[in-house]
Protein backbone atom coordinates (compact mmCIF):
# COMPACT_ATOMS: atom_id res chain seq x y z
CA UNK A 1 0.00 0.00 0.00
CA UNK A 2 1.46 3.38 -0.64
CA UNK A 3 2.40 5.81 1.82
CA UNK A 4 -0.25 8.68 2.93
CA UNK A 5 1.92 11.39 0.94
CA UNK A 6 1.70 8.61 -2.25
CA UNK A 7 -1.88 9.05 -2.41
CA UNK A 8 -2.15 12.77 -2.14
CA UNK A 9 -5.77 13.49 -1.88
CA UNK A 10 -7.48 16.94 -2.49
CA UNK A 11 -7.07 17.73 1.24
CA UNK A 12 -3.40 16.76 1.62
CA UNK A 13 -3.15 19.24 -1.54
CA UNK A 14 -4.37 21.72 0.03
CA UNK A 15 -2.67 21.50 3.26
CA UNK A 16 0.55 21.40 1.22
CA UNK A 17 -0.42 24.59 -0.51
CA UNK A 18 -0.96 26.54 2.46
CA UNK A 19 2.31 25.12 4.26
CA UNK A 20 4.08 26.34 0.99
CA UNK A 21 1.94 30.08 1.14
CA UNK A 22 2.89 30.14 4.66
CA UNK A 23 6.90 28.94 4.21
CA UNK A 24 7.32 31.85 1.46
CA UNK A 25 6.28 34.51 3.52
CA UNK A 26 8.58 33.43 6.29
CA UNK A 27 11.27 33.65 3.95
CA UNK A 28 14.20 33.72 4.28
CA UNK A 29 13.74 32.73 7.92
CA UNK A 30 12.22 29.38 8.75
CA UNK A 31 9.27 27.73 10.66
CA UNK A 32 9.29 25.89 13.93
CA UNK A 33 7.06 22.74 13.38
CA UNK A 34 4.96 25.12 16.17
CA UNK A 35 4.69 28.10 14.58
CA UNK A 36 3.61 26.63 11.15
CA UNK A 37 0.51 24.75 12.58
CA UNK A 38 0.09 28.16 14.46
CA UNK A 39 0.68 30.36 11.04
CA UNK A 40 -0.90 28.00 8.91
CA UNK A 41 -4.67 27.90 10.98
CA UNK A 42 -3.82 23.67 10.46
CA UNK A 43 -3.89 20.69 12.70
CA UNK A 44 -0.61 19.13 13.81
CA UNK A 45 -1.93 15.78 11.66
CA UNK A 46 -3.06 18.03 8.87
CA UNK A 47 0.89 20.06 8.59
CA UNK A 48 1.97 16.96 9.12
CA UNK A 49 -0.02 15.32 5.78
CA UNK A 50 1.09 18.87 4.19
CA UNK A 51 4.53 18.50 4.86
CA UNK A 52 4.54 14.98 2.98
CA UNK A 53 2.45 16.20 0.20
CA UNK A 54 4.90 19.09 -0.04
CA UNK A 55 7.93 17.21 -0.55
CA UNK A 56 6.38 15.09 -3.02
CA UNK A 57 5.27 18.09 -4.76
CA UNK A 58 8.35 20.24 -4.65
CA UNK A 59 10.77 16.68 -5.90
CA UNK A 60 7.85 16.56 -9.08
CA UNK A 61 7.84 20.22 -10.04
CA UNK A 62 12.12 20.38 -9.73
CA UNK A 63 11.41 23.54 -7.40
CA UNK A 64 14.31 24.22 -4.21
CA UNK A 65 13.80 21.88 -1.37
CA UNK A 66 12.01 22.00 1.80
CA UNK A 67 14.68 21.20 4.60
CA UNK A 68 14.48 21.08 8.42
CA UNK A 69 16.62 22.52 11.23
CA UNK A 70 17.04 22.57 14.58
CA UNK A 71 17.35 26.13 14.85
CA UNK A 72 15.02 27.04 12.32
CA UNK A 73 12.84 24.84 11.53
CA UNK A 74 11.18 23.97 8.21
CA UNK A 75 13.00 26.60 5.38
CA UNK A 76 12.50 26.64 1.67
CA UNK A 77 14.93 26.84 -0.82
CA UNK A 78 18.02 26.96 2.06
CA UNK A 79 21.88 28.25 0.79
CA UNK A 80 23.91 25.76 -0.27
CA UNK A 81 25.84 25.25 2.72
CA UNK A 82 22.21 24.62 4.85
CA UNK A 83 21.58 22.13 1.80
CA UNK A 84 24.74 20.46 2.86
CA UNK A 85 24.95 20.29 6.32
CA UNK A 86 20.73 18.83 5.95
CA UNK A 87 22.15 16.32 3.66
CA UNK A 88 24.77 15.10 5.44
CA UNK A 89 22.40 15.42 8.61
CA UNK A 90 19.97 12.70 7.27
CA UNK A 91 22.72 10.41 5.58
CA UNK A 92 24.15 10.43 9.70
CA UNK A 93 21.05 9.23 10.90
CA UNK A 94 20.61 6.67 8.04
CA UNK A 95 24.01 5.39 8.92
CA UNK A 96 23.01 5.27 12.43
CA UNK A 97 19.87 3.62 11.45
CA UNK A 98 21.97 0.63 9.62
CA UNK A 99 24.58 0.08 12.39
CA UNK A 100 22.46 -0.63 14.65
CA UNK A 101 19.89 -2.89 12.26
CA UNK A 102 23.43 -4.89 11.93
CA UNK A 103 24.12 -5.29 15.91
CA UNK A 104 20.75 -5.90 16.90
CA UNK A 105 18.62 -8.16 15.18
CA UNK A 106 21.01 -9.48 12.13
CA UNK A 107 24.33 -10.16 14.46
CA UNK A 108 22.60 -12.66 17.11
CA UNK A 109 20.84 -14.04 13.73
CA UNK A 110 23.73 -14.74 12.52
CA UNK A 111 25.43 -15.76 15.63
CA UNK A 112 22.63 -18.37 16.25
CA UNK A 113 22.51 -19.51 12.44
CA UNK A 114 25.85 -19.10 10.68
CA UNK A 115 25.33 -21.38 7.84
CA UNK A 116 22.05 -19.49 6.87
CA UNK A 117 22.40 -18.01 3.47
CA UNK A 118 19.66 -15.26 4.27
CA UNK A 119 21.56 -13.70 7.07
CA UNK A 120 24.81 -13.62 4.92
CA UNK A 121 22.95 -12.10 1.77
CA UNK A 122 21.86 -9.30 4.41
CA UNK A 123 25.26 -8.75 6.04
CA UNK A 124 26.40 -8.08 3.07
CA UNK A 125 24.55 -5.75 1.73
CA UNK A 126 23.55 -4.03 4.41
CA UNK A 127 28.04 -3.50 4.98
CA UNK A 128 27.76 -2.53 1.43
CA UNK A 129 25.03 0.15 1.98
CA UNK A 130 26.99 1.08 5.31
CA UNK A 131 30.24 1.73 3.79
CA UNK A 132 29.07 3.67 0.94
CA UNK A 133 27.04 5.92 3.35
CA UNK A 134 29.81 5.99 5.74
CA UNK A 135 32.06 7.36 2.63
CA UNK A 136 29.47 9.77 1.62
CA UNK A 137 29.08 11.13 4.80
CA UNK A 138 33.14 11.80 6.13
CA UNK A 139 34.22 13.20 2.73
Amino acid sequence: MPRASRRRGDAAKRHADTLRFVLFEARPAGLLFHQLTRASDLSPSQVRAGLACLRDIIAENGWPPLIWTRADGYLLGAEPAALQAYERAVLTGKLTEFRRFLTGPVAPHAAAHPGDKWVRHIIAQVNSIESTLDLVVSS
